[in-house]
């Protein structure tokens, strides 16, 4: 163990301040922190959440349900991010990946111009790209958008499933048994929005926040940050990853979300249907959203299932809590999101037994 990583751990410990419920809101920082080991380095007073920062966690089986309808039709095409594939919507084992089983066609790409592309080289197919994410990928769902309206791509397509973070959390804080003291926020999000975008949180809300970055000693130092806060009694926003991360982000990409973007009512697994929490494509580019273009409708009613992510991605239990963990739902035979993204998890709890 390094010097730095020890001093911080001993800081933490000599802290006074009992039982104390940190939540981490991104998914890679959830997966850091189980293939550190943090939480077994951590006093047994500091317990560390998941909070809804995994893009493919937080769909709902209503959305998969309508992406899936929309591959069955035999003139379309479904470009996605991999993860998306093994998703299952309402019905047990019904995905991406089985219906690509079955003769959909289905694809994968590693960006949102790759889909652009690909809709170039086959004119005759419509192309609809599954538009996955937060405020980190939007604009690059922007510039692909752009770039086929600006090359008269006229069968490629968006099914926005992005989301706001801000929205989400201040949700997450209003339910009546929400439990946590303090925020290690996203440093992924928080390179476009900017460290001031998680500034309701404190100054709002009263809960301290803490930008963090990616390895083991930043989220330590996000940790120690955050307990200090709560020792003083002094909620605050505090950046510890300045190196990426600027107070008002990334000008260009937020205006490029802007300039294609508008917000609407989106559902969330685990928490609902959240009031302006998705990003819809404004109406001048009507041409280019798959809802419009397919009438396409998501279904607003609940789906009750065993599969316990909801509960896991807002905080209310651990992975291992879920009867399904490690039983019926296995990374090779995943029943919810949570177990099937590289950035879910219960993906982390379940390859590192945290």
């Amino acid at each position: 163990m390094s010097s730095k990583r020890e001093k911080l751990l001993q800081y933490i410990a000599a802290q006074n301040v009992g039982e104390v419920c940190l939540m981490e809101v991104c998914g890679t920082h959830t997966m850091s922190i189980a293939r550190n080991g943090i939480k077994s380095m951590l006093p047994a007073n500091i317990h560390l959440l998941s909070g809804p920062g995994c893009p493919v966690c937080v769909t709902p089986p209503q959305v998969i349900d309508a992406v899936l309808e929309l591959s069955s039709r035999p003139d379309v095409t479904i470009a996605s991010y991999g993860d998306m594939l093994r998703v299952p919507g309402s019905r047990p084992g019904d995905s991406l990946l089985q219906r690509r089983a079955r003769g959909a066609d289905v694809r994968i790409v590693y960006s949102p111009v790759d889909a652009v592309e690909l809709a170039q080289a086959e004119p005759m197919r419509e192309f609809v790209f599954l538009g996955a994410g937060f405020e980190t990928t939007a604009p690059g769902t922007a510039a692909a958008v752009l770039t086929a309206k600006e090359q008269n791509v006229n069968n490629f397509s968006v099914f926005s499933m992005l989301k706001t973070v801000e929205p989400a959390l201040r949700a997450l804080t209003a339910a009546p048994d929400f439990r946590v003291q303090g925020f290690l926020c996203p440093g992924h999000v928080a390179t476009i929005i900017g460290s001031e975008g998680f500034r309701f949180l404190a100054d709002e809300l009263g809960s301290p926040a803490v930008v963090s970055g990616f390895e083991g000693e930043e989220i330590l130092l996000a940790i120690a940050l955050l307990v200090k806060q709560i020792a003083e009694g002094k909620p605050q926003l505090q950046n510890a990853y300045p190196q990426a991360v600027a107070p008002n982000g990334n000008e260009l990409a937020k205006n490029m979300i802007l300039r294609c973007f508008a917000p609407r009512s989106d559902l969330w697994r685990g928490l609902g249907e959240i009031p302006a929490s998705g990003l819809a494509l404004k109406d001048e580019l009507a041409g280019f959203d798959a809802e419009k273009k397919f009438g396409i409708t998501v279904s607003a009613a609940q789906v009750h299932t065993a599969c316990r992510c909801g509960d896991v991605i807002t905080g209310r239990i651990a992975p291992g809590q879920c009867p399904l963990f490690g039983t019926r739902c296995t990374p090779e035979d995943p029943v919810g999101p949570c177990m099937v993204s590289s950035e879910g998890a219960c993906a982390a709890a379940y390859k590192y037994g945290t």
